[in-house]
């Protein structure tokens, strides 16, 4: 009895349960399911005797996924919340950009003000403001650096630049004689030059948002350097602004002042737009400032010489600030260049990782179909 009820089963029951199993694995790669699972209802042993086709059609289908596919699709997840962070991202840095573009339109009429005094200050008194310690020329033989960089990464080539620029004006000092030391404002250079051989006099942070309270405390090291002789020149290396995808790292002098180039020197400002949906800025040169007109019989309450002395810390201050507003834009632009660069990466990222997975499912579904085939040829 029990050898005619296995013959029974195999003759009547091995191939329509293979054509099932074909058919309920198309359908389930027509799908998306949730993880690796094999589900197989087999019919039930007091049921054997039943019609077949009731039997197929009551039963579930199987579910079966490839590994493969199951590991792309959790990529693709991956690459697309990558790409939701990136985006926001740059979103977060365009609006910091904006205020930062409303920091420097906020000192601009104290800078016109305090240029226009110096200007006529300097008509004033001629010749006489050249005795100024602070605008005496001496022979240099130790410089000073205050090399601006970031305290965050992930703005492209913003900090590498940087470093790369203080480290060849360094090497090209070393070359004439002139010894060198540093003022680091920003972590990430401070990290660098720290493992470096290079001496360091003092380091800062540089946040988001530089306020007048932080550069006063730079301008204030670099004044007390000049004036008690331990070096003999200051020299700024920063990233001026051009555009959200253009910056150039520049140097120049900030201490000992010319007095023509504080009276004579122009500005600009820059403005962020976004204009059809697309991030934008827009350049302004502005004029330099008149001089102030002060009467021949005018009296002063201080001695003129005075005053000068007292402007020039002022105006220190306010370049470093200006500086400072102006690397943390450059800064942010590099941000957003780099997190768009990245959000498009993702999507293209995710175009190809979803061609890959159609694929993989393509050739599992192809192989469950010829081994469905063989099997069932092979009984015929």
């Amino acid at each position: 009895i029990c050898s005619l009820l296995t013959a029974y089963l195999l003759l009547h029951h091995e191939v329509p349960l293979r054509r099932s199993t074909a058919l309920a694995t198309a359908t389930a790669f027509t799908t998306a399911p949730a993880s690796f699972t094999t589900v197989t209802t087999a019919p039930a042993l007091n049921n054997v005797f039943t019609d077949s086709g009731v039997s197929h059609r009551t039963r579930r289908a199987i579910v079966v996924n490839d590994g493969k596919a199951n590991a792309i699709r959790d990529r693709i997840t991956t690459v697309n919340n990558t790409k939701k962070i990136t985006s926001a991202m740059k979103l977060v840095a365009a609006a910091k950009v904006r205020r930062a573009q409303d920091s420097v339109m906020a000192t601009r009429p104290f800078s016109e003000t305090l240029q226009s005094v110096f200007g006529g200050l300097i008509n004033r008194l001629g010749g006489e403001a050249a005795d100024l310690p602070l605008l005496t020329q001496r022979e240099v033989n130790k410089v000073t650096l205050v090399v601006i960089t970031g305290d965050r990464g992930l703005c492209g080539g913003y900090n590498s630049f940087m470093i790369k620029k203080a480290e060849a004006r360094v090497n090209e000092l070393k070359l004439q004689g002139i010894e060198s030391d540093l003022i680091l404002i920003g972590k990430k250079g401070a990290t660098y030059f720290k493992r470096r051989e290079i001496p360091i006099r003092a380091v800062y942070d540089c946040t988001q948002n530089p306020n007048s309270k932080q550069a006063l405390a730079i301008s204030e090291e670099i004044i007390n350097s000049f004036l008690s002789g331990e070096t003999d020149a200051v020299e700024l290396l920063y990233t001026k602004f051009l555009s959200l995808i253009a910056s150039s790292p520049s140097v120049r002098t900030l201490v000992p002042f010319s007095a023509s180039e504080i009276s004579q020197q122009g500005d600009e400002v820059f403005e962020l737009t976004s204009a059809g949906g697309d991030f934008g800025v827009n350049r302004k040169e502005l004029d330099v400032a008149e001089p102030q007109d002060f009467p021949n019989d005018m009296i002063f309450e201080q001695d003129p010489l005075q005053i000068v002395n007292s402007i020039l810390p002022l105006y220190l201050n306010g370049q470093i600030l200006r500086t400072l507003q102006e690397s943390v834009a450059s800064e942010l632009a590099a941000r957003m260049q780099s997190m768009q660069s990245a959000s498009d990466n993702a999507t293209d990222l995710a175009k190809r990782l979803s061609q890959e997975y159609n694929r993989a499912r393509q050739a599992a579904v192809t192989q469950e179909l010829l081994e469905i085939v063989s099997g069932a040829s092979a009984l015929e």
